[in-house]
């Protein structure tokens, strides 16, 4: 079984989120459902990153290390012609 993390951006305000899943399709349409407390008024969602880990404590140690800033940097740099493309940060 593989978990993902996962980042997704609302294309109502551009915010963003984290998190991670064994089943990212399924994840995803629960965000746009509206059955995630944290997500709900900011809907819809759409994937922008993802990446793949071989167990659960992999995909929550990667989870955590992404929302830390060096984190956020990290992924930021790795989407660097998404963001200055989409929004000019």
């Amino acid at each position: 079984i593989m978990f993902y993390n996962y980042i997704i951006e609302s294309t109502k305000n551009g915010e963003i989120y984290s998190g991670y899943t064994e089943d990212l399709q399924k994840r995803l349409k629960e965000h746009n459902q509206g059955l995630n407390i944290s997500t709900k008024r900011y809907r819809p969602w759409k994937c922008i990153y993802y990446e793949a880990c071989l167990n659960k404590e992999d995909a929550i140690r990667r989870e955590k290390y992404i929302k830390t800033t060096q984190g956020n940097r990290l992924i930021k740099a790795r989407l660097k012609q998404y963001f200055y493309s989409s929004r000019n940060i």
